[in-house]
């Protein structure tokens, strides 16, 4: 089972190697992008960024596979997108937490944004809110594990998202 998933485009850094690693207590931090699995060089930097934690990069379809044969690994997985997410959520994983973490903006979007940290386009409002779906109509916002937890849909309703 998957302990935490958080979505947050800047992959692995300090945040997520240091505090939200060792705050949900993870065997293991999974980078799942279709995209990034494919990139040998992002492939061989991202563990580097995990000061030594064991790290994996997968493809949606190589997560699912993983966490079916790996089924009493603490698993923390990082998705690029809110997308990546449904995915993995529409294949059935079962998953613990589900955070929205940083978003940058993307360029040549019509992007908001959401808070200090979280861009977003109606099209990716869509799709947190196809999350929420999965998640009993509730999605937290979460920076770093000692900040306070923002209702992420309220968050969207406010920026007109």
């Amino acid at each position: 089972m998957i302990k935490h998933i958080r979505i947050d485009n800047r992959l692995i850094h300090g945040q997520v190697a240091a505090a939200w690693k060792n705050n949900i207590g993870a065997d293991a931090i999974i980078v799942c992008n279709d995209e990034v699995a494919k990139d040998p060089i992002q492939k061989m930097i991202l563990p580097m960024a995990a000061q030594g934690s064991k790290v994996l990069v997968f493809s949606i379809d190589e997560l699912c596979e993983y966490d079916q044969k790996n089924p009493n690994e603490t698993k923390f997985v990082i998705c690029k997108f809110a997308s990546d997410c449904l995915k993995l959520l529409e294949k059935g994983l079962e998953v613990e937490e589900v955070n929205i973490g940083n978003q940058a903006p993307v360029l040549n979007t019509d992007y908001v944004m959401v808070n200090g940290f979280v861009a977003a386009t109606k099209e990716d409002a869509v799709t947190y809110r196809k999350i929420a779906e999965y998640r009993n109509g509730k999605l937290p916002c979460q920076v770093i594990p000692t900040r306070p937890v923002e209702d992420f849909l309220e968050l969207l309703e406010k920026a007109g998202l």
